[in-house]
């Protein structure tokens, strides 16, 4: 009897600390989840701010209220979105103000669901734009993962003091002020400049003409075709399978969509003159240099670049290189231009959304060879055509450069954050344990 009673204690003595432990467990695999998605999520924002400010114009537009932000204030509420996801997965990642950061994402994941239940039901926006152009998700998928999310945050709202800290209350000042700022300036940086990150098909080394090309055996649009017929004054719909014979009158036909099929990454890009002429083969296919100078739209184009324009220009001419210059805008905007300016150059169409996925950048430059992207330009950092700079950038090598010269400096600047809180954290480990053993110390002497 003693020997059960014993049994029994110690059965019972296991089972909360297993409780605890697989609590404990649910809990940290939750808050690594949910942390991880806020940090990949906030990171390729503030890579492409411009890009998100887009996405918010886009969700602005759906609900009526197109133009209720100011380009700046669109842009401020980009960075801050950005923002506030990477820090809060930081700071739920280290355990860091644990009540007030799990309450937040649970605030945000709950707005993000309801969010993505309207994009289900109504569909205003095919892609949410949760991971920008990095990962594209369906809109079904967008509300899969955020009820995922959303119970991850509940668990680590609810149970948050179960999630250890990493770093001691005293040091954590540090990340709550270093995160943000960090992730501010990366914003800064590609707003300036480009995106470290080009995830859109026309990145460096990306050849458009490919990016057009449907696969051989690629799915095709799956379309279902209903015909409003009519006969004795009476109007009926009819399917491919049961269209009617010769004494019903045609009235209208309804095309739908049931699935798109293939869509090739580059499925938009046409260039147009003022005549309506096809310039689109003609400048792919041309084997010499073409710099295409994009501004979707030419009466909010940025006016600090005019004079590194006109010497771009002034090179072509010189060395038979193309130079054409895309927008959306239409003849008023582009005499206002040529007045502001003294352009000479051409100035074709092309769609604006396609010019805004192009660069991030308005005016922006690119370089072309048979349709090959070669470099790429923000306003504020124009190639400068001069002391052998120019050899460089007509390179063979210069795609790569590029790209070389892009992650050397993404790479750093993970870097020096990652590194930066990695030292915090060992540090501070180290101080917490030597206290130990001096309060170990103390207490037997």
């Amino acid at each position: 009897m003693e020997e059960e009673k014993v049994t029994t204690n110690e059965n019972s003595s296991e089972s909360p600390r297993k409780r605890r432990i697989l609590l404990g467990l649910g809990v940290n695999i939750c808050r690594l989840v949910l942390a991880a998605t806020l940090i990949f999520s906030g990171f390729v924002k503030a890579v492409d701010p411009v890009g998100t400010q887009y996405k918010i114009e886009d969700y602005l537009a759906a609900i009526g209220l197109q133009g209720l932000l100011t380009d700046w204030l669109s842009l401020i509420a980009s960075v801050a979105l950005a923002t506030l996801e990477f820090t809060l997965g930081i700071l739920i990642l280290f355990a860091i103000q644990r009540r007030l950061a799990s309450r937040v994402a649970l605030l945000l994941m709950a707005a993000m669901t309801v969010v993505s239940i309207w994009l289900v039901v109504a569909n205003p926006i095919s892609d949410c734009g949760c991971f920008g152009d990095a990962l594209k998700l369906t809109n079904g998928q967008t509300l899969a993962k955020n009820l995922i999310l959303l119970v991850c945050a509940a668990v680590t709202a609810k149970w948050a003091t179960v999630m250890p800290r990493i770093i001691s209350e005293s040091s954590q000042w540090i990340v709550e002020n270093f995160t943000p700022l960090f992730i501010i300036a990366v914003s800064i940086y590609c707003i300036h400049y480009l995106p470290l990150i080009d995830f859109r098909p026309y990145h460096i080394d990306a050849d458009i003409r490919k990016g057009m090309e449907i696969p051989e055996g690629a799915p095709g649009a799956v379309v279902e075709q209903t015909f409003v017929m009519e006969k004795d004054g009476e109007q009926r719909e009819f399917t491919i399978e049961n269209y009617p014979d010769s004494t019903w009158t045609f009235v209208d036909r309804h095309d739908k969509v049931i699935s798109p099929g293939y869509v090739p990454p580059i499925h938009d890009f046409s260039i147009t003159d003022d005549e309506g002429n096809d310039l689109t083969d003609q400048i792919l296919d041309d084997e010499g240099f073409t710099f295409l100078l994009i501004a979707p739209q030419l009466e909010k184009a940025s006016e600090s670049c005019f004079g590194d324009i006109d010497h771009i220009y002034e090179y072509c001419l010189e060395h038979q290189h193309g130079f054409i210059c895309l927008t959306a805008s239409g003849e008023k905007a582009r005499e206002e231009w040529r007045d502001d300016t003294g352009a000479e150059y051409q100035i074709a169409t092309t769609d604006e959304t396609t010019l805004k996925t192009i660069i991030r950048s308005n005016p922006g430059l690119l370089l072309l060879k048979k349709g090959k992207i070669l470099g790429k330009w923000s306003h504020n950092n124009m190639p400068k055509l001069a002391n052998g700079e120019d050899k460089r950038i007509f390179s063979s090598a210069a795609p790569t450069e590029y790209k070389t010269q892009n992650a050397k400096t993404l790479v750093t600047l993970l870097m020096w954050f990652a590194l930066s809180l990695i030292v915090l954290t060992i540090t501070d480990r180290l101080w917490a344990w030597s206290k130990y053993i001096r309060k170990k110390k103390k207490q037997h002497s």
